[in-house]
């Protein structure tokens, strides 16, 4: 009886073993980026990724290299600089052309959270940048997202104070805010407009849309930096014919600094982190949201833990690549990562 009792249970961590790597196979080690990168922002173009910007460790200043994944050749290459190098940049594709918006920029230490209003577009076609006109608030940490022809910028961190100017640095003794803006650029006219607020202030967070509607879920709260900000696991949605957000379910994890994309109808969120006094976490939960049903599926996990990082679909498969595995501020640690890993959608 005991050694049934034995082998039974030996079995069962067997096939608890064998379970967990199968899970954890279901992602796979890509081509690593041609350097590690975070705090950068991505696009997908047909089978093209790019790559845009980031922050330079150890100096932890902005810099302005943009890398393009070709999934075809299953290879990395280097285009035109950006105009202006910018980590926490907001960056979407529409009709063949990149577009990318805001951002910090400096010379490191405080100087390197300067909120910027600038806006540019990229023409692979033709590997040249055009100056946009700006936006009309000056930001970094935002999400853009292309939606009927229209480009929406969502959220995002800069400085207030009615004294002062708004594009002071985040670290320059200012107040911070993290906005709920919503500003819609019309690429035909080079012209933006306000549109309604979202309900939740956020930076850090995923947008996506998804049948007519923007989804805002997860990001920061409170403040734009992770050792002085919460985080939320609040989803809204905006309608563009109605100009109106509304609050829909809560996503299965809270956390900002994350990542993702839609395909098919869901949208899928990965990554991030979140500090407390007890501690520093990265997440590698990987979840995907059903807009029609309102609600969730936790999917099999990435393999390495991280935040501040890309994603984007390629056809079917969901790419993730750069951040870092740690959360931030440990001193002396270079936690940034060229990592690059592949998860394939099958329904």
């Amino acid at each position: 009886m005991k050694a049934s009792w034995i082998l039974a249970s030996l079995i069962a961590v067997a096939l608890s073993f064998s379970s967990a790597h199968a899970e954890d196979c279901a992602w796979r080690m890509a081509k690593p980026m041609p350097v590690a990168q975070s705090e950068n922002s991505s696009a997908v173009i047909g089978d093209k990724w790019y790559i845009i910007g980031g922050i330079n460790v150890p100096l932890t200043a902005p810099v302005g290299s943009v890398v393009v994944y070709d999934a075809k050749a299953d290879s990395w290459s280097q285009v035109k600089d950006m105009p202006e190098p910018a980590h926490h940049t907001a960056t979407v594709a529409l009709d063949g052309k990149v577009y990318v918006f805001g951002g910090f920029v400096g010379t490191g230490g405080a100087r390197q959270w300067q909120p910027i209003a600038d806006a540019f577009s990229y023409d692979p076609k033709t590997d040249t940048w055009t100056k946009l006109a700006p936006m009309p608030t000056a930001r970094g940490s935002a999400e853009a997202v292309a939606l009927d022809g229209k480009i929406y910028v969502i959220g995002g961190a800069h400085t207030h104070d009615h004294d002062r100017e708004m594009k002071e640095p985040l670290w320059a003794g200012v107040p911070n805010i993290v906005g709920t803006t919503v500003e819609e650029y019309d690429p035909a006219t080079n012209t933006w407009r306000e549109r309604a607020p979202m309900q939740t202030e956020r930076n850090h967070f995923l947008a996506a849309a998804v049948n007519g509607e923007i989804y805002a879920i997860d990001g920061r709260i409170g403040l734009p930096f992770v050792t002085k900000s919460d985080v939320t696991d609040l989803v809204e949605a905006y309608n563009p014919k109605t100009d109106s957000w509304t609050f829909k379910s809560r996503s299965p994890t809270r956390r900002g600094g994350v990542s993702g994309a839609a395909y098919n109808g869901k949208i899928y969120v990965t990554g991030g982190e979140y500090q407390d006094p007890e501690g520093k976490r990265t997440f590698w939960a990987f979840e995907s949201y059903d807009p029609a049903t309102d609600t969730w599926q936790t999917l099999p996990h990435m393999q390495i833990a991280r935040h501040g990082f890309v994603a984007g679909f390629i056809g079917n498969e969901f790419h993730v690549a750069g951040g870092s595995f740690q959360s931030d501020g440990m001193p002396g640690i270079n936690a940034q990562m060229d990592t690059h890993e592949v998860f394939a959608v099958t329904k």
